[in-house]
């Protein structure tokens, strides 16, 4: 059964890790895929060779997901492409940890517009779109971390927290035209992101987590498949944690 057959997906951040796997997730389910990443690259040429194969259509661009004009630009590009967007995945995010009493305002800055002002910037370029259609699913990437705070992390935590208050507010204003929006709380997902961490630190978190083992990016993308997919109609405005039972 292809929960997304024929649907069109827009995910940013795509060319690896937890995008990447969304997009094969959504492909493997009928769905059409245009991703985007900061440049367009040999990735994202063997990316879009992979989701190919399902028999679908495939189209990777470059585009800055926090810069207002890209995503405008992105927006409707895939629009003369695909001719709809049905569903919006705001994937992209960085990290620039560091204690606070560290932390350069430039560290501070860089986070904060590439993963939340991204969010912003292409849910207001399809908002337009969905609602025209009257349809519609964003799935917002936020984290664990957004919910409990993490040492460390200030300008990363808030970024996904505010995600989180952006997420239930266009939730509400989007509602009535039958388009949702949700966010999914990823914990310790095995990543290109966390491959920097220590065994130690490792071990740390895994000890933490109930299910006693790390997230996959599989795991997260089964999440955003069940909230693209008309199984989740009568759900919007929720955070759905992906984390193993870390947040209880």
């Amino acid at each position: 059964m292809k929960l997304l057959d024929g649907k069109i997906a827009l995910i940013t951040g795509a060319n690896r890790g937890i995008g990447k796997s969304i997009a094969l997730k959504y492909a493997s389910h009928g769905a059409h895929i245009a991703f985007s990443d900061i440049a367009y690259n040999d990735d994202s040429k063997k990316l879009e060779d992979e989701l190919k194969a399902f028999g679908i259509n495939a189209k990777g661009y470059a585009s800055d997901a926090s810069s207002f004009s890209d995503a405008e630009k992105l927006v409707n590009d895939v629009m003369n492409d695909f001719r709809k967007i049905d569903i919006l995945v705001n994937n992209a995010g960085i990290t620039r940890d560091n204690l606070l009493l560290r932390m350069a305002e430039a560290d501070w800055d860089l986070v904060i517009k590439v993963n939340l002002k991204s969010v912003f910037n292409l849910t207001k370029a399809v908002q337009r779109i969905m609602i025209k259609q009257r349809s519609g699913s964003i799935i917002n990437m936020s984290s664990v971390v957004g919910i409990e705070g993490n040492g460390g992390q200030s300008n990363y935590s808030a970024s996904k927290a505010g995600i989180i208050g952006f997420t239930k507010s266009i939730a509400m204003e989007l509602g009535s035209r039958s388009i949702r929006c949700n966010a999914i709380a990823p914990g310790f997902i095995e990543t290109e992101m966390t491959a920097h961490l220590s065994e130690e630190t490792r071990k740390d978190w895994v000890e933490d987590i109930p299910l006693k083992r790390p997230g996959t990016p599989d795991d997260v993308a089964n999440t955003a498949l069940f909230l693209a997919s008309d199984f989740s109609d009568y759900i919007t405005g929720q955070v759905i944690s992906v984390c193993g039972g870390l947040h209880t």
